[in-house]
């Protein structure tokens, strides 16, 4: 929680991550420069520089890059801090584009609620349906359906009312658990900040009241405790001669001293010595902390172990069966060799088998593709060359979530999150044999 003072006044407010999503030109720089505007989050210099004519360009508030003002599109996702008194807001403005639906997967990832635009005199599209899979499929608690631009449409409450029926009954398809529609006009301030003059047959919050009360569902301290390993801290100095922690930062969950942990993929055991948060040692810690664990027993733990309670590991598997978003322009094929990268651990892999390809006009599945192209979502099973303790993304969005990763160059190919998988135990391969890509 975080203390603001405000004339006077000592408030708690807590912090909302929200992305930004729609077509192009649908509004959504407007949007975002309207909401740090007339949130009295924008400096007089910032105003002054993107004023024209007397007139300020709101848009131009997010869009930074020079190719993007050239432009007049959001190509970067640009991410802006702005706060009221009841609330801090992370803000990820997204790219419209198809060739950027990439950039939306990054800003959407973390977030706990989406507002996806709709231009009120084009309705749901294509791009407008991808997004909304994404979001579904990304588990974001909350989606917020934004009818920009209802002041071209002479404000009709028909109107808006039609592109809400269709969007939220095409998220709950999706599984989307909470949609909130507001008809809005970015440009002008309707339903923004301030109710609309010109629609009193809606009765609902604006926007910025909408993103106030909505509750922030983000306590990763309910979820299992894990912690990727990131670093060995061995000093080896006269002060520390036997000192040995293992640093790296809280992905979800609780740990205590004392607590039985488990060190996976290796799956040996011991029991928490020590807890140095802070150049200070404690009890206990929990998400999102960055910690140091010191541990009773010495064994063999490195950079990319998962360490996790005893009573609640996840099982280790070779094969994972997940849900992705292609981002790479090079299509996605059965037999590709990939490394995939989790948490801090990464793999060597090969892609088995691309069961399906989600169809975004009807949400069919189209069966064995034989391949994704860039901003395809569907399903895939991959073989990795070492075991991977892989959690559902239903329970756990930081470990259950995983990228394909082009070992030529370092090119990310694929965001996955993954579903069930084998538990079967399988033979470690010893690598020596091949060059350790034929699993």
């Amino acid at each position: 929680m975080t203390v603001l003072e405000t004339g006077g006044a000592t408030t708690t407010a807590d912090t909302l991550r929200l992305a930004t999503a729609g077509s192009v030109d649908d509004g959504k720089s407007t949007l975002v420069g309207r909401l740090l505007h007339d949130s009295k989050s924008v400096l007089a210099d910032q105003l002054e520089s993107v004023t024209r004519h007397g007139t300020p360009d709101l848009a131009l508030l997010t869009d930074g890059l020079r190719a993007e003002r050239e432009q007049g599109i959001t190509i970067d996702v640009a991410y802006r801090y702005f706060a009221t008194p009841r609330r801090r807001f992370i803000l990820a403005d997204t790219p419209g584009h198809v060739q950027y639906t990439r950039n939306m997967v990054t800003g959407a990832s973390t977030a706990e609620l989406t507002v996806i635009l709709v231009d009120a005199r084009n309705g749901v599209v294509e791009q407008t349906r991808r997004h909304a899979a994404i979001a579904a499929l990304l588990r974001v608690p909350h989606v917020v359906l934004a009818v920009n631009k209802m002041d071209l449409v002479a404000y009709a409450e028909s109107v808006f009312a039609a592109i809400a029926e269709e969007f939220t009954a095409y998220a709950t398809e999706l599984g989307v658990p909470e949609v909130t529609a507001i008809p809005i006009s970015a440009l002008v301030g309707d339903n923004v900040v301030e109710p609309s003059a010109h629609m009193d047959w809606y009765g609902g919050p604006t926007v910025l009241e909408h993103l106030e009360t909505v509750p922030v569902s983000h306590d990763l301290t309910r979820c299992h405790a894990r912690l990727p390993v990131q670093y060995v801290i061995r000093p080896q100095s006269p002060e520390h001669p036997d000192y040995r922690g293992y640093a790296g930062q809280i992905a979800a969950g609780a740990f205590r001293v004392g607590e039985s942990v488990t060190v996976l993929p290796s799956g040996r055991a011991t029991r928490i010595a020590g807890i140095d948060l802070l150049g200070r040692s404690v009890d206990a810690a929990w998400a999102p902390q960055s910690v140091t664990l010191l541990m009773e027993d010495d064994i063999d733990i490195s950079r990319g172990d998962l360490v996790v309670p005893s009573r609640f590991a996840p099982p280790t598997t070779q094969d994972v069966e997940a849900t992705v978003c292609h981002v790479a322009d090079e299509p996605l094929r059965v037999g590709h060799r990939v490394l995939l990268k989790h948490g801090t651990r990464t793999v060597k892999a090969v892609v088995k088998d691309i069961p399906s390809r989600l169809a975004l006009d009807d949400l069919s599945l189209h069966p064995r593709p034989g391949q994704l192209a860039a901003n395809d979502i569907g399903r895939v099973r991959i073989r990795t060359a070492e075991p991977l303790p892989v959690d559902s993304y239903a329970d756990s969005r930081r470990t259950g979530s995983f990228l394909l990763i082009d070992p030529a160059d370092g090119t990310t190919l694929t965001a996955g999150m993954a579903g069930a998988s084998s538990t079967a135990p399988e033979p470690v391969r010893d690598e020596t044999a091949d060059d350790g890509w034929d699993l």
